[in-house]
């Protein structure tokens, strides 16, 4: 390759380089800061945020953990109690049911199991979310509560 050709290729290529990191100086310059979480349904004690009924961060929302603190006290009850309660706030929030995709079941009794598996199938569509379903110590599901859900969901 000749001196006269290498010279051409060589200003080329530093051109491209300073284009290419001209453009990625100003995008850097010009990009927005980072996105700010919304908090929607929030609780309070002694008028001090507590915890939110769901939080956004660009397009997913997650939801707080709901739970039945209401008669009568059957697995099935409180399961529909939590389902409908999860979906008011998802829809407050923006998102549904069928755009949930990581959903988390704290049962107060294992031997609730199945009884919360009935009310809870086919809740989210076609495509179900991916879900976690755990026991915990009796008396570990706060107040009165058979079953508590949370959620991950996108809009």
């Amino acid at each position: 390759m000749s001196t006269e050709r290498r010279s051409a290729l060589k200003k080329l290529l530093l051109s491209a380089v300073g284009v290419t990191g001209f453009g990625l100086f100003a995008n850097a310059a010009t990009k927005d800061a980072a996105p700010e979480k919304e908090a929607g349904n929030i609780t309070k004690m002694d008028d001090v945020p507590l915890f939110s009924g769901h939080t956004k961060l660009g397009n997913t929302i997650y939801v707080a953990g709901k739970g039945a603190h209401t008669a009568p006290f059957t697995i099935a009850a409180h399961t529909e109690i939590v389902l409908k309660e999860l979906e008011a706030e998802l829809i407050k929030a923006g998102s549904s049911m069928e755009k949930v995709l990581k959903v988390n079941v704290y049962l107060n009794d294992i031997a609730d199991y199945k009884g919360m598996n009935e009310v809870y199938k086919g809740r989210f569509g076609k495509k179900p979310p991916v879900r976690t379903t755990v026991a915990v110590a009796k008396g570990g599901v706060p107040g009165d509560s058979l079953v508590e859900m949370d959620c991950i969901a996108y809009i």
